[in-house]
């Protein structure tokens, strides 16, 4: 029998104060995390005709709350802070298409005593897993600035979600250690970077970066120096992938990002053309999963297997 949590004067006050701060800031969704079920039926008139999104370790205290006509999101995170819990709840919910990438959510949890609902948070989706994905980018050991790491990404990120022309685009860069890189490298035919001058070629200038999103259509890598200079375009990778293992189902673009990482000091940031998820490797590994709303997380897949020739 699933443990209940009592809907308290407590509760209500709660419930009150999130659709009233719901309804000023324009919030699209309150989203509870539960320690136990609920009175599903007090809860809808509590919280009015705002959408609410319920989330739990414990699958059977969401089995009802579905058939009351609730949205849901199971957990897997059980025992972990109320961040992480957090964290997944919302990303979980943009994956379901229950939550827009931007949404901003009303958030109820037990902040301090278990089983009790006493905090509330105003969450901004696209700063919050904005926020993530700069703190995992941070948390990678490397020589690469942070700003042109976070440039390159955040480019990657733009052209996974909007591809070019409404058709999905995949592409490679490889940021840093350019001089070694480009050692392991010839080009595919000819490079549109080439001959233009430094100052014309800078990542940082918002010009450049529309261009690249327009070069990122054709073969190759494009390799970008630790300044944020993009050095070359249209490169083919020909590094070694001796004892490297990535995950069933990811090609030839993924493979020379790993191996190239591998035999140098450069990080490589991939977007796969079938879904826009941006891959961040170094040292031969998957260190960092973006998906094209932003969602971020750690690589988890252990299904290990060669290169395929698509992708």
């Amino acid at each position: 029998m699933a443990p209940s949590i009592k809907f308290t004067d407590q509760l209500e006050t709660f419930c009150d104060i999130a659709t009233r701060l719901a309804k000023r800031e324009e919030a699209d969704a309150l989203l509870f995390l539960l320690e136990g079920s609920l009175d599903w039926e007090k809860l809808r008139k509590a919280t009015g005709k705002l959408p609410v999104l319920l989330a739990s370790d414990r699958h059977h205290h969401l089995d009802k709350a579905e058939e009351a006509g609730f949205d849901t999101v199971e957990l897997n995170i059980p025992d972990s802070p109320v961040y992480e819990r957090l964290t997944q709840a919302l990303l979980e919910g943009v994956a379901d298409d229950v939550l827009a990438p931007g949404a901003c959510v009303v958030a109820l949890y037990s902040g301090f005593e278990v089983k009790t609902i006493d905090s509330l948070s105003l969450i901004r989706l696209d700063e919050h897993l904005g926020r993530l994905t700069v703190h995992d980018l941070r948390q990678l050991e490397t020589r690469v600035p942070f700003e042109t790491l976070k440039i390159a990404v955040d480019l990657a990120v733009a052209i996974g979600r909007e591809g070019r022309e409404g058709k999905p685009v995949g592409t490679l860069f490889i940021v840093g250690d350019h001089r070694k890189v480009l050692k392991h490298c010839h080009p595919l035919g000819f490079d549109p970077v080439r001959g233009y001058n430094t100052s014309e070629r800078r990542l940082k200038d918002r010009k450049v970066r529309e261009s690249i999103k327009e070069i990122a259509q054709l073969d190759g890598a494009l390799i970008i120096a630790s300044d944020g200079t993009v050095v070359a375009a249209c490169q083919y990778i020909s590094s070694l992938a001796d004892e490297i293992s990535l995950t069933k189902g990811l090609g030839a673009r993924h493979w020379a990002a790993a191996s190239i990482s591998r035999s140098t000091a450069a990080v490589a940031v991939t977007v796969s053309e079938s879904n826009g998820t941006v891959r961040v490797f170094q040292n031969g590994e998957v260190m960092l999963r973006i998906e094209p709303f932003r969602r971020t997380m750690k690589w988890k897949d252990f299904e290990y297997g060669p290169p395929s020739a698509n992708d």
